[in-house]
């Protein structure tokens, strides 16, 4: 069975599986594959569900991607990194 098959036999739960974090893969298990640090895990959550839970707010989880990069950009710059 693929993943994506066993993804559609999960059931939306609000808690557990929200239909708008689950895409084939869950974005958390997606971040927590890749290591992702908090500001890019975060990143990652808003651009993967943007506009899933509420088509109204696309435009604002976009933002929220960009803050949470902006804000780790200027963490790095402040701890040298280039």
């Amino acid at each position: 069975m693929t993943l994506e098959e066993k993804m559609d036999q999960v059931p939306d739960d609000p808690v557990n599986h929200p239909s708008h974090y689950t895409d084939g893969i869950e974005v958390i298990d997606y971040i927590e594959s890749k290591h992702f640090p908090y500001h890019i895990g975060n990143a990652v959550k808003y651009l993967s569900r943007a506009g899933k839970k509420d088509k109204t707010k696309t435009v604002e989880d976009l933002k929220k991607a960009v803050w949470y990069i902006n804000r780790y950009i200027d963490l790095l710059e402040k701890e040298g990194a280039q």
